[in-house]
């Protein structure tokens, strides 16, 4: 399933942490599965190693995402993806934002809607300087507008709905660390894969609880 590689990349590290991710949410039988229908079996038992080389190709990422939806459905595809990407941020990625300030003391005693403006700039710029998934940041009113200009998550998918869950996933859970546990609403409204430019994000300043 795993179609032409875009020769762009995630580092090594990004790529391990999301399979690990999806190993702990799926159990290990279901992510070597997902890895065969991806067409990635040389995957299994052989995550890539937890270095910074950019040599974890978007579309390889994108066909774990179409082998979820295809073995578990749009529903249940959605609900995992959504999982693996709050485990990935959990579990590994918000060590990247120590790396660009966002752990520091000072940034524990900032406002909430601070804490948001830094910490979603923080996630964007990690990103963007780490991997080949350039991102953005834009406030309006009463929203963020998160913005993923080559989005490895869809890449190479066709859909006629949004369906970039494990970034979804990974906001969330970067929102509730950056906040001290609270939780946001994060709609994707534009998809690369619906046939928009890029891949966007609304992530509403109110929380729910």
């Amino acid at each position: 399933m795993a179609g032409d590689k875009s020769g762009l990349y995630y580092p090594n590290l990004m790529g391990r942490i999301y399979l690990e991710a999806m190993e702990e949410v799926m159990g290990k039988n279901g992510i070597n599965a997902v890895l065969n229908l991806a067409g990635l079996e040389h995957l299994i038992d052989n995550y890539p190693p937890g270095n910074l080389n950019r040599e974890f190709d978007f579309a390889d990422f994108g066909a774990l995402g179409r082998a979820i939806d295809d073995m578990y459905g749009p529903r249940g595809g959605r609900g995992l993806a959504l999982r693996a990407g709050r485990a990935a941020f959990a579990d590994g990625l918000s060590k990247f934002g120590a790396l660009v300030g966002v752990g520091e003391l000072a940034f524990k005693v900032i406002p909430l809607g601070t804490k948001l403006k830094v910490g979603l700039r923080a996630m964007a710029e990690t990103f963007t300087k780490f991997s080949d998934q350039h991102s953005g940041v834009e406030e309006e009113d009463d929203r963020f507008v998160y913005t993923i200009y080559k989005c490895p998550v869809c890449w190479g998918r066709t859909s006629d709905r949004p369906v970039c869950y494990g970034a979804v996933g990974i906001l969330q859970e970067g929102l509730r660390w950056v906040s001290g546990g609270k939780d946001f609403r994060v709609e994707e409204s534009k998809c690369h894969a619906r046939g928009d430019d890029h891949c966007q994000f609304d992530i509403f300043k109110e929380p729910l609880n």
